[in-house]
């Protein structure tokens, strides 16, 4: 992989180059942000954070979803390999 995605207690999800240049600041998360992954084909990223709501990204930044129904912080997302 060529890029690395983070999440943080700034409530962001970003995207960095190999090199620690940031490539991307994604916002909507109201709360810190737990957990992040690119998906299988590297072209979308799924966060996970403490304000109850996972998130679906583009690589172009834009929030394709949000899902709501957890209770409570969401520590771990993850994308089915398939």
């Amino acid at each position: 992989g060529q890029r690395i995605v983070s999440g943080s207690a700034d409530e962001t999800v970003r995207v960095w180059s190999l090199a620690g240049e940031q490539l991307l600041e994604m916002e909507g998360h109201t709360d810190w942000v737990h957990s992040v992954a690119f998906s299988p084909d590297g072209q979308r990223i799924v966060s996970g954070s403490a304000d109850e709501t996972v998130r679906v990204w583009s690589l172009a930044g834009e929030q394709l979803l949000e899902m709501e129904g957890h209770t409570d912080w969401v520590h771990s997302v993850a994308f089915s390999p398939d």
